[in-house]
Order: structure tokens, then C-alpha cells, then sequence
């Protein structure tokens, strides 16, 4: 049976929701969305708060404060990507800043592309389309998200920002590469369980299998890795945070070297965390591969996240 009614459904409610003012929107997510989905997805509700409280040893109430903030944001998130349709070159700036832009710009300046670094912090699709519409050339590569649907229209919602995205399951990692290439930006969220492919690495004080896409990337094109995140802010909007570069370091030890590097990053990512502990994606079976060793030996690079 066809599900082609939910893309136009859901089409629907994002160009009614496009007509809100902003605010509204924010409304609506914090008092009607937000606090529904923390209601209703109990199972994600829990886990999160036992990873949280895992990872930051904090108590059962500030566990609870902090992932119920955080479905309240998720649901302004959700509300948010339905609103992309109002986003324009001309408006961007007016719900997101972007703070240290010259680091992206310096970095890009050396014509090797760049390799974004970031994770599932704050709502991370308008990162990518704010960078675009700011006129920085954006690339991604993209997981397909359980209902094609879903996927069909946050691919629809990127490329409108001027996204250049590839399709994990294809020639991802041919075009990924010609991104790169051709000097563009290529985002990779490095907070997902990589499986065996992963690099073993203590992430928040447990073992966790690593991505090593965006290092393994940055040795082949010599591009240097630049982290962004997005968080909010608390009058509403959005903060990008642009950090300065740094580059793959070749010892001569290749397996060594990327392990390193990855290390360096899973760290990035980590102070992140720490600093904006309520918009990290808690219920994300990070910790999903069973990993009863700690490191010995630096793991094998994989393909792109």
C-alpha cells in the first residue's frame, strides 16, 4: 500500500505551520509538543534518563529536569523542521547566529573542502541550512529514516536551503568525496554507534564504538575538520558555535593516527554535551554495540557517518 499520503500530509500541516509567526511555534512546541511526546514515548523517556544519569552521575530529579527539557526542545525541534518552508537567505539570521564565522570561512579558504564536525545537538537540520544560506557551499551524507516518507521530505527541506545531499546505500561515499573535492563542507553527525566498523572509545565514561568516517576523510582529502553545533537560545532561536580547525596528523602510523584524531573529536563532542546537557539526543542507542574491552589497539577506518 502506498504511503505517498503521509509526504502529502505531512506537506500540508508544514505550509500551515509556515504561516505561524515564530513564536507561535515556539509556543506551540514547549506547552503542546514537547511535553505530549515526553509523555507518550516512555520508552525513549527512560532510557534517556538512565544513560543520562550513567554518563553525568547526576541525581534522579536533575536526571528528570534535564530529559524533560529536552523533549520540550525536541518538540519545538519538530515543529521547527515543518517550518522550514519560512526559512530564506533573507530571514535566516533573524531565528539563528552565527558566531565565529570566519573560522569556517578561513578553513574553506585553503581549498581542501572541509569535513563538519558536529552531532545530534539542538536541531541540527537547521545547522545545515543555515550554513547554506549563509553561502557556505554544504554537503552531507544522510541516513534514510525509517519511513521513506519522513526521509523524502527533510531531503526536500534540504536541498531547498541548497544542500547537496547523498543518500546513505548507494555512491555515497563516491559523491561525498567529489564534495570535497570540489571545496564544499561536508557534515557528518559523529555521535552514532558505528558498530564493528567503530574505533573503541570511552564516550561520556562508557565504551562506545566511534565513527572514523570524518577522520579517515580528513587524512584522504587533507581537509581540515571544523566543529560547529547549534543550541538555543533561551529568548528563542538558535546559536551556531563555529570552533577553530585542526588538521589529521601523520605520524606515519596511519591506524594510530586516525584513532587519534577521532579521539580528539569524540572529546569535542563530549564538552559539548557537558556544557548543553538538554539538547543532546540522550535516547540514542549510543552504547549499542557490546564492547567488554577497553582500548588496546586503534580500530580500522570506516566509511563515512
Amino acid at each position: 500500500m502506498s504511503t505517498q499520503w503521509q509526504y502529502h500530509l505531512l506537506k500540508f500541516i508544514s505550509n500551515l505551520i509556515s504561516l505561524l509567526p515564530y513564536r507561535a511555534v515556539l509556543f506551540l512546541g514547549r506547552r503542546l509538543m514537547g511535553p505530549l511526546y515526553y509523555r507518550l514515548a516512555a520508552k525513549q523517556r527512560r532510557r534517556a534518563i538512565a544513560q543520562l544519569q550513567e554518563s553525568l552521575s547526576c541525581s534522579d530529579a536533575d536526571a528528570e529536569r534535564i530529559v524533560r527539557s529536552l523533549f520540550v526542545k525536541l518538540g519545538q525541534t519538530f515543529l521547527e523542521i515543518l517550518y522550514s518552508p519560512a526559512l530564506t537567505p533573507g530571514n535566516i539570521t533573524d531565528y539563528i547566529t552565527i558566531e565565529n564565522r570566519h573560522y569556517l570561512a578561513d578553513a574553506l579558504q585553503r581549498g581542501k573542502g572541509v569535513v563538519l564536525l558536529t552531532a545530534h545537538i539542538g536541531n541540527w537540520e537547521w545547522l545545515g541550512a543555515a550554513l547554506a544560506m549563509d553561502g557556505f557551499p554544504m554537503a552531507t551524507v544522510v541516513k534514510r529514516q525509517p519511513n521513506d516518507q519522513h526521509t523524502r521530505i527533510l531531503n526536500e527541506y534540504r536541498q531547498k536551503a541548497g544542500i547537496e545531499v547523498f543518500a546513505r546505500g548507494g555512491s555515497e561515499l563516491v559523491g561525498a568525496a567529489k564534495a570535497l573535492k570540489q571545496g564544499k563542507v561536508l557534515g557528518f553527525l559523529a555521535d552514532q554507534d558505528a558498530g564493528a566498523s567503530g574505533a573503541v572509545i570511552s564516550f561520556l565514561g562508557k565504551m562506545a564504538s566511534t565513527p572514523l568516517g570524518p577522520a579517515v576523510f580528513a587524512k584522504r582529502f587533507q581537509a581540515p575538520v571544523v566543529p560547529i553545533f547549534i543550541v538555543r537560545r533561551p529568548e528563542g532561536g538558535h546559536r551556531v558555535l563555529i570552533h577553530p580547525s585542526f588538521y589529521y596528523e601523520d605520524t606515519g602510523n596511519e591506524d594510530r593516527d586516525i584513532y587519534n584524531l577521532t579521539l580528539k573529536m569524540t572529546y569535542i563532542i563530549e564538552d559539548t554535551i557537558r556544557a548543553y546537557p538538554d539538547e543532546w539526543l540522550w535516547f540514542q542507542k549510543r552504547w549499542n554495540t557490546r564492547v567488554d574491552q577497553p582500548i588496546t589497539q586503534p580500530g580500522k577506518a570506516g566509511e563515512a557517518v
